[in-house]
């Protein structure tokens, strides 16, 4: 499993930002998941009409930040 993370800030207020993550099954190096993301940040995009995309990133779920 790899995790997407995406950044992701409301149109009506760009500087209201938060990231989002999605989980799925793949057996890819962080490369090729960042060759393959696109359709998945698309699909995100179109479900949240409010809110845009501004980057992301491929994570494998043990390089997760531990919360404090």
């Amino acid at each position: 499993m790899i995790d997407l993370v995406m950044t992701v800030c409301l149109i009506a207020s760009p500087a209201n930002c938060k990231e989002e993550r999605l989980t799925y099954q793949a057996r890819a190096t962080s490369a090729q998941c960042m060759m393959l993301s696109s359709p998945y940040v698309a699909q995100w995009a179109g479900d949240h009409p409010k809110w845009k995309v501004t980057k992301w990133r491929c994570e494998w779920p043990q390089q997760r930040k531990n919360p404090v």
